[in-house]
């Protein structure tokens, strides 16, 4: 029998005490870890700022459905649409850090919007970025009927004719108008921008040889393979795995006004580090799936994942470029 007092008793009921401690903060722990290792257990949403149909949300819908197959749950596409994507950025900020809601957007809404729009939510401090997920070139496109055969002879033809040449573009800070004014500051050109609301009417205007050129997202591939319209260049220091042939801006000797358009995953602040280590894993292996490159190739478009550090660099050091072209140039959406 055990003494119910002394040094003995009270040494034996500290033990017992700090083993029912142990005991009861490791089935308050249990719970949680095990609702991690089980995630998901519903329905994911993939926030979209933009209308069905278009380019991020096709994207965003073909990661879906390989995400839906790799995590055996639904991954629905939530379409937020408005104000260039800031809308969804609000929505996602507002989420539970759960694991069970993100975002899908073009960098932009990071790297551009906070610098042209006035907004409560800043995604820079109130979403955590994730992982870069694709990546989309900008080609400069020209009527037929304009006497370049690249944008090296283009520059040389604004420089003798200061604000006769004029560009498209999708609207007011879109990353083709961005595009466009890299390259006129970079080459010390003044050149007209035509700003209109998407790339089709920009690059329909171009075709009819209302405008001259327009920087491309994509969608003149087949039109460039008919001839309806020319390529002068990949506004990129990059080779286009679509036009492999095409000069680069590095080949052309311009420097500085390369600008490709980058997709991400974005989660609200402060998500559990297992969930998204998860995430980044299955995303990752639905990137380097050939359906999902094909389907990704059909936009104009290359899968990238970039892992989270990496797609944090590209954050900061797109951000500090455009924003400083933004100041400089007193671009404005108004």
């Amino acid at each position: 029998m055990i003494p119910s007092s002394g040094p003995c008793s009270v040494s034996i009921s500290r033990r017992l005490l700090t083993l029912g401690t142990a005991a009861a903060l490791a089935a308050v722990a249990l719970p949680a870890a095990s609702q991690t290792a089980a995630w998901p257990t519903k329905p994911v949403r993939l926030v979209v700022g933009f209308a069905a149909g278009g380019g991020t949300d096709v994207m965003a819908r073909v990661l879906a459905q390989s995400l839906g197959e790799a995590l055996g749950q639904t991954v629905i596409v939530d379409n937020r649409p408005g104000a260039s994507g800031n809308l969804s950025v609000s929505e996602v900020a507002r989420a539970a850090p759960d694991g069970y809601t993100f975002l899908v957007a073009p960098t932009s809404v990071e790297t551009v919007n906070p610098f042209l729009f006035k907004s409560n939510v800043m995604p820079s401090r109130d979403l955590t970025p994730v992982m870069g997920i694709g990546r989309m070139q900008m080609y400069v496109v020209a009527r037929p009927t304009l006497e370049v055969k690249d944008v090296k002879q283009l520059v040389a033809m604004a420089k003798a004719n200061p604000g006769k040449l004029n560009f498209a573009s999708s609207g007011n800070g879109t990353p083709p108008h961005l595009a466009g004014e890299l390259l006129k500051q970079s080459t010390h050109t003044f050149i007209t921008h035509i700003p209109y609301r998407g790339s089709a009417p920009a690059l329909q205007d171009v075709m009819a040889g209302q405008a001259d050129f327009v920087f491309d997202p994509g969608i003149a591939f087949p039109h460039i393979k008919a001839g309806k319209v020319k390529l002068l260049a990949v506004a990129s220091d990059r080779k286009s795995p679509f036009f492999p042939d095409a000069p680069t801006y590095t080949d052309l000797g311009i420097k500085n006004a390369g600008l490709d358009i980058w997709f991400g995953l974005w989660a609200p602040n402060k998500p559990p580090a297992e969930i998204m280590d998860r995430l980044s894993q299955e995303v990752a292996k639905a990137l380097n799936s050939p359906a999902l490159k094909k389907r990704y190739n059909d936009l104009g478009a290359e899968p990238a994942p970039l892992e989270t550090a990496a797609f944090r660099k590209l954050l900061a050091d797109e951000g500090k470029q455009l924003s400083t072209l933004i100041k400089e140039r007193k671009i404005s959406v108004d």
